[in-house]
């Protein structure tokens, strides 16, 4: 990996934290920043790739929302089988977006893919067999998530799925110290130092706000999904999936 490529953007101490955006500096060392911040990531993308493969129908949309650089929309275009299906992947970041096309010209495959710039909250959803939201919850305005996750299950057609992949909080206090000492310790062994994992957690402060599991079940409940359960998790970082 090239130096330009590795995440040092917290290395240097800021005097001033400015809050967490997905910018051009962000794009830059995204997969080393996700890969040494996210336990599991690479789990958790590969099973999105087979999930495809289980549930997504012919004449369908996929859709990948808040879709980065595109990981989640690449492991489903790769297992993919069923026929007529669009994958649609959508970032309010241009600079994400820019980079996603490429990174997805990169590769063939037999299934379409698009990616727009817009805000999920108001793109729209239909005839879907699949929607993916990794990660991208705890950046939305937690009044709006209910609606958000509303117009998901509107979306799907009976039979069709929903992963949604999240980083969690948890009420107890005892319970909350361990997972975010555990995530820090994982972060500590992946290279960052205390400045840049203290500057980091400063920056999200008031971008990402977490959720605990019963939230978001009952979210999906309220929302109409009749089969959920988590499949995955790792410290505070889980993915659930969610059948129409």
């Amino acid at each position: 990996m090239h130096q330009s490529d590795t995440d040092l953007i917290f290395s240097q101490r800021h005097g001033q934290i400015k809050d967490f955006a997905f910018d051009a500096q962000v794009v830059e060392v995204f997969p080393d920043m996700i890969k040494r911040s996210v336990p599991g990531y690479n789990t958790i993308i590969d099973t999105i790739g087979r999930l495809s493969q289980r549930y997504v129908t012919d004449n369908t949309n996929v859709y990948d929302l808040g879709c980065s650089l595109g990981a989640a929309t690449l492991a489903m275009r790769k297992n993919i089988t069923a026929g007529g299906c669009n994958i649609i992947g959508v970032d309010n970041s241009a600079a994400m977006v820019e980079r996603c096309k490429m990174h997805v010209n990169a590769f063939k495959g037999q299934t379409p893919v698009n990616i727009e710039e817009a805000n999920i909250l108001e793109f729209p959803l239909v005839n879907a067999s699949m929607v993916v939201l990794n990660f991208t919850l705890q950046f939305i305005e937690q009044e709006q998530r209910q609606t958000l996750i509303n117009k998901i299950g509107e979306s799907l057609s009976s039979g069709g799925i929903f992963v949604l992949s999240e980083k969690i909080s948890d009420n107890d206090d005892v319970c909350q110290d361990l997972l975010v000492d555990l995530h820090h310790d994982f972060k500590r062994a992946n290279g960052y130092s205390e400045l840049e994992i203290a500057q980091k957690r400063t920056a999200l402060e008031n971008v990402m706000r977490t959720d605990t599991l019963a939230v978001h079940t009952q979210r999906l409940k309220q929302a109409g999904f009749s089969h959920i359960t988590p499949w995955f998790q790792c410290f505070n970082f889980f993915s659930l999936v969610a059948v129409k």
